[in-house]
């Protein structure tokens, strides 16, 4: 069955328009369904400025659907999934606005260090999302959220997840093991999982100090103790000297 957006028995007047082409500003005309198309003028590839590729973040025949898709689109597909999985996580922890918060911080953070220090972008800030995921069915199942039963109710619970909205199995098996180990990370743990693991461990820092400035003292030991990337160190130390 094809997709009814892309299914030109559905197509209303304006599913075939044109548009202006930056370089030479003649018209190009586009089929609703055409990712990109080639100006006849001067020979410029547009991207279609109509199109909504949404589903295209979660859909598992995305490819299949709409075609190979440009580099500007394969980077807002990345964002769109991102967006995805921060909605499928405020709705796992429900009204739990601490967890929710807590995890919304920690992704802005690994997002942060993960572009200064490199890493998988998409990969990271999944598994900053997820991280604690875990956290309702170790508390219901566990009576208690610690480590071990948050590992392994969070790999559960972050595959579900990305299941549904059709993350492909290799982003699924690496998300899923830096949660599954976040607690007990190994010395050659990748740039990844060590960037998701400071990112937690900034939020841990926040929570701990909202109300007291530590001592200077107590910032320097926490600085050359507790991370694995120089650019969380940093971001530590602002977030502690405030």
């Amino acid at each position: 069955m094809k997709c009814p957006g892309q299914d030109s028995r559905y197509w209303k007047p304006g599913s075939i328009f044109e548009a202006k082409c930056p370089q030479c500003g003649k018209p190009v005309e586009f089929f609703k369904d055409d990712p990109t198309r080639k100006c006849v003028s001067c020979g410029h590839k547009l991207v279609n400025p109509n199109m909504d590729f949404g589903c295209a973040a979660y859909c598992k025949f995305a490819d299949q659907c709409i075609g190979e898709l440009p580099p500007e689109l394969l980077a807002q597909r990345e964002g769109l999934m991102k967006d995805r999985i921060a909605i499928e996580m405020k709705k796992h922890f429900n009204k739990d606005f601490k967890r929710i918060g807590r995890a919304t911080r920690a992704a802005r953070h690994a997002e942060a260090i993960a572009g200064e220090t490199g890493g998988d972008p998409g990969v990271i800030l999944a598994a900053a999302y997820l991280h604690e995921i875990g956290w309702p069915e170790a508390v219901r199942k566990h009576g208690s959220p610690d480590k071990m039963h948050l590992e392994a109710e969070g790999v559960a619970a972050a595959k579900k997840i990305m299941e549904k909205i059709g993350a492909d199995t290799a982003m699924i098996d690496a998300v899923c093991d830096i949660i599954g180990r976040l607690h007990h990370p190994e010395n050659d743990a990748s740039l990844n999982f060590r960037i998701v693991a400071d990112a937690g461990r900034i939020v841990d820092l926040e929570d701990a100090f909202k109300n007291q400035k530590p001592e200077p003292e107590t910032v320097k030991q926490i600085i050359e103790n507790r991370f694995c990337t120089k650019s969380a160190e940093q971001r530590a130390e602002t977030v502690l000297r405030k």
